[in-house]
């Protein structure tokens, strides 16, 4: 099995731009639109959705921009990525004001942060 993409809501193309594109490093397609017919059929959403494509030859992020941010609280749906390094990147995490929490398990410390939209991202080190 090869996962092929994961699907996540943005509220605003500038947040998807910070995070998947500035923090991620991944390049940006240009957006399409969804269209109404696909966007009711596909995930009961009565209106046309943009959606934007951020990938690299390893992952491939779908942004759909929602206009509305679904918030942080009680989730636990989540998708790990793993970092080359891990204090460089939670550096830049800094930098560009993305939630991080580090979170004691035994001798070892889990990583998580979230998106502008509380999409939530477990970060492994390489």
């Amino acid at each position: 099995m090869h996962l092929k993409h994961v699907g996540l809501t943005s509220s605003s193309e500038e947040n998807a731009d910070t995070f998947y594109a500035d923090l991620l490093g991944l390049t940006k397609s240009d957006p399409k639109a969804l269209p109404i017919e696909l966007s009711k059929a596909i995930f009961n959403v009565d209106s046309e959705l943009v959606m934007i494509n951020y990938q690299d030859d390893n992952t491939h992020f779908e942004i759909f921009i929602t206009g509305e941010s679904r918030g942080n609280s009680r989730q636990i749906a989540h998708v790990c990525i793993e970092v080359d390094n891990l204090e460089v990147f939670l550096e830049k995490c800094h930098s560009l004001k993305v939630d991080i929490a580090r979170i004691p398990k035994g001798d070892k410390t889990l990583t998580f942060i979230r998106d502008f939209d509380g999409n939530l991202f477990e970060i492994k080190s390489g």
